[in-house]
């Protein structure tokens, strides 16, 4: 191993040690990025490529996770979570089902960050006033914020790297994407009610009123325009970034007017150390691959898009992001599977987003989720969540896989 590939390694571990930490992740990544840039392990000019080519990316985020904290103050999450407890106290099951489609769509529409943060303790909440056991529903949180998240480029940031990389419009990568979605989510949810059958027998109690919130009809209104505008937006050739920036300015201004919100909390949406994180993270892993991590991985990775070629594909980035986390596993991946075309690149999606339900350092939504249910007092099992995941990541995998490829011969690229 060559010194600037070693250093590189050692940037690359620190980077992603700090992202299980309780303080900043920029303040280990950034200076991760220039030790990399000083010492010569990656040159000025890859970095400066590497920054600029993540930052409409990681700009189209801020907006995302803007708009995702806009709802929330709107009330659109407290409306589901009167919704998932509406006559379910005593029915576990059912309530299972709504918490899988309320997860779904959040974090199909809104990320995969608006589901680990935001639905998480609405959803927890909800478990506590049922009187429910906490496992089944909790953890659906979490898986979901993976397998949930194919749908759409918006659902998650390395979807957006990929919609980026594949060079498909934002219809057609819904279109090819919807199925492996369907059939993954689909799956999880068979599993799940056989797992934790025994923690999902209903049982008579007390009925509870619960009572309704308003219907955030603005909200609503807002984020339909707001996806069909990505829709558009993309057919006319132009970022979809530009629809998300139009529906969180509106939902801005009426959350500004009514005191909901201020401009300093919006501005801790943007999350700015994680924006800052990502991108310096992708400086470190350009460092690695530059020195010897890209010829190593493009011999891991098979080329064609047949049936075998794509689950081979996926289990390889499925297994890195259980390594090192999906978000340094999908920068190394892409470069090494655009060649092949949009087909291969999908299934590392798949790979990086439902794999890491296997292990809490497989995406830094895991890490948010289990983070967020200390904060509340409610336990985590690391040992738990990796035995779910050994059972539910193969069947779901292999299920989106095949879906992708039926997709791929139906539809085309």
């Amino acid at each position: 191993m060559t010194a600037a590939l070693a250093l590189s390694c050692a940037a690359l571990a620190a980077v992603l040690l700090s992202a299980t930490a309780r303080w900043s992740e920029a303040l280990v990544a950034v200076p991760a990025a220039l030790l990399v840039i000083t010492t010569g392990a990656v040159s000025v000019q890859d970095a400066v490529t590497e920054v600029r080519d993540l930052l409409p990316v990681v700009c189209f985020l801020a907006v995302v996770l803007v708009l995702a904290g806009l709802c929330d103050v709107e009330g659109l999450f407290r409306l589901a979570g009167g919704w998932m407890a509406r006559g379910n106290h005593g029915h576990p099951r059912r309530l299972l089902g709504r918490v899988f489609l309320v997860a779904t769509a959040t974090t199909a529409v809104l990320s995969l960050d608006a589901t680990a943060v935001l639905l998480t303790p609405v959803v927890l909440a909800t478990i506590r006033s049922t009187g429910t056991s906490p496992r089944p529903h909790l953890y659906a949180t979490a898986h979901l914020s993976n397998t949930a998240s194919l749908l759409l480029p918006v659902s998650n940031l390395t979807n957006l790297l990929a919609f980026s990389a594949a060079g498909l419009s934002f219809t057609r990568f819904g279109v090819l994407m919807a199925g492996p979605w369907l059939v993954a989510v689909t799956a999880e949810y068979l599993l799940f009610r056989m797992v934790f059958r025994g923690e999902l027998v209903d049982r008579p109690v007390p009925t509870t009123t619960v009572g309704r919130e308003p219907v955030p009809v603005l909200v609503l209104s807002v984020l339909a325009a707001t996806l069909a505008g990505f829709a558009v937006l993309s057919v006319a050739g132009l970022s979809p970034v530009w629809a998300a920036l139009a529906g969180a300015s509106v939902l801005a201004v009426r959350s500004l007017s009514q005191g909901r919100s201020t401009p300093a909390r919006i501005l801790r949406w943007i999350n700015l150390p994680f924006l800052a994180f990502v991108l310096a993270l992708g400086v470190v892993v350009k460092a690695v691959m530059v020195n010897g991590l890209d010829s190593a991985a493009a011999r891991l990775l098979p080329s064609g898009t047949g049936l075998a070629a794509l689950l081979a594909i996926a289990a390889v980035a499925a297994v890195l992001s259980n390594l090192v986390n999906n978000l340094p596993a999908v920068l190394v991946l892409l470069p090494l599977a655009v060649g092949t075309g949009p087909g291969a690149v999908l299934a590392v999606l798949i790979g990086v987003n439902i794999g890491p339900n296997l292990t809490y350092i497989g995406s830094l939504s895991n890490l948010l989720w289990r983070n967020l249910l200390h904060q509340y007092g409610e336990p985590t099992s690391a040992r738990q969540f990796s035995a779910l995941g050994l059972l539910t990541v193969p069947v779901s995998l292999v299920a989106a896989v095949i879906a992708l490829w039926a997709g791929l011969a139906v539809v085309g690229v």
